[in-house]
């Protein structure tokens, strides 16, 4: 079976499973979005990236601290990257859209022109985007095994998480990263318009999972929501491709000795068991 080495977690909420609240809903009280904070990273090579670029290194770190193992654990083709997002694309794509040039405007006959498409500290990738955070994070930990880019919510996360087992007892890798990362704070106005369909509240996160094993006895596929499912929601929020990681997270936290992570993504149900 496969089995999760360790989970780094960081939501809006603060770091890890202990800075949850016991119930997500009431402590965001009106608050639609709950916000995480930007890591600050230093290096000259994090001046132009994204923010859920940071998140998703610093979620890696985390993970790596609590599976007990070092970058150079990790490095190399042996390792292999899944990352998933709902919604941490859309602010590379509105910020491509409504940014402006950092460079002076140009003047012409006493009018000024503002040069669209660009933007002043970040470097955005528009429709792209989804490949800027997992090409950050094997930069950064030196990460050259296989990877592969899931976009959709939690339902998404469970095949990401057979993915990566597949990986794993296909022998293409000797460990696996599951990685999600979710941000709202910059398209809240757009979020507000699927009030109806989306739970409240928002919560943004990043999370990563280190896996190993043969990745047998998986039960991967159509399954009902379990208690952990919705223990996730309650006591983080909706935290979209992120949710199932939230799960391991408390099952790892309750020395559960195995865990089955389900998860849905606009009508379609998924679940996969891991050990924990």
């Amino acid at each position: 079976m496969t089995r999760v080495l360790g989970v780094g977690l960081l939501t809006g909420w603060g770091a890890g499973v202990d800075a949850l609240p016991e119930d997500a809903r009431r402590a965001a009280g009106d608050r639609r979005v709950v916000p995480l904070a930007t890591p600050d990273l230093t290096g000259d090579r994090f001046r132009r990236a994204t923010r859920e670029s940071l998140l998703g290194i610093a979620a890696v770190e985390a993970a790596l601290l609590d599976s007990g193992l070092d970058r150079a654990a990790v490095a190399g083709s042996q390792t292999a990257l899944v990352y998933v997002t709902a919604a941490a694309y859309g602010a590379s794509n509105k910020n491509f859209i409504v940014a402006t040039s950092g460079s002076p405007a140009r003047a012409e006959g006493g009018l000024t022109e503002e040069r669209s498409g660009s933007v002043r500290g970040g470097l955005y990738f528009p429709y792209t985007a989804p490949s800027a955070v997992p090409a950050q994070v094997a930069i950064e930990f030196g990460l050259t095994g296989g990877y592969v880019i899931l976009v959709g919510g939690a339902a998404a996360t469970v095949d990401a998480l057979w993915q990566a087992s597949t990986l794993l007892a296909a022998g293409c890798a000797t460990t696996a990263l599951v990685l999600a990362v979710e941000t709202f704070e910059e398209c809240a106005d757009l979020w507000a318009r699927g009030r109806w369909t989306t739970p409240r509240p928002l919560v943004e996160a990043a999370a990563c999972v280190v896996l190993s094993g043969k990745g047998e006895d998986l039960a991967y596929g159509p399954g009902e929501a379990t208690v952990l499912e919705a223990l996730a929601v309650r006591r983080a929020g909706e935290t979209l491709a992120c949710a199932p990681l939230v799960a391991l997270a408390l099952a790892r936290s309750a020395r559960m000795p195995r865990a089955c992570v389900t998860g849905r993504w606009r009508g379609r149900r998924a679940q996969i068991a891991v050990g924990t």
